[in-house]
């Protein structure tokens, strides 16, 4: 079940990947504000179109919140798609689903007919007191960018 506005954020705890490296965890993030943009995969039509957005309007963001792509490919992946379209924010790898579960955005998609399960496009911003602050479900990759500046402004 997708958290809402004002519930406590799920705790994670995810290998980082970009400007560092190694593990964190929404503790390690206590007293900050935090944005996980959780898209359905690296280096797709979609997704990159929401990154390069991200990364084009970075200066507007960086100093907002802390912010975090999230996805289940795996490091090797986000590195490769960090470098391909020089992402200014780093990524999160959740190959095991932990926290695409733990936020309810593993669902049942269906395109061309076939059903399948995967990441609906989901941003969660997150308070300080690590609640739940603005929930942007189902975004438009294209629109992205203006809703989360709206809602971190």
């Amino acid at each position: 079940m997708r958290p809402q506005v004002g519930d406590k954020a799920p705790d994670f705890s995810a290998e980082v990947v970009g400007a560092e490296t190694g593990e964190v965890s929404l503790a390690d993030l206590k007293d900050k504000r935090v944005v996980l943009v959780f898209y359905p995969k690296d280096a797709t039509p979609g997704c990159t179109t929401q990154a390069c957005a991200l990364r084009d309007g970075w200066d507007e963001l960086r100093n907002k919140a802390e912010i975090f792509g999230v996805s289940v490919d795996d490091a090797k992946s986000h590195a490769r798609f960090i470098e391909k379209q020089q992402l200014p924010y780093p990524l999160l790898a959740d190959p095991e689903k932990k926290m695409v579960e733990a936020y309810g955005v593993w669902v049942e998609k269906s395109m061309y007919g076939r059903t399948f399960m995967g990441t609906e496009r989901t941003t969660f911003v997150i308070d300080a007191e690590g609640r739940i602050e603005t929930v942007l479900a189902k975004v438009r990759p294209k629109e992205h960018f203006d809703k989360l500046l709206a809602a971190l402004s």
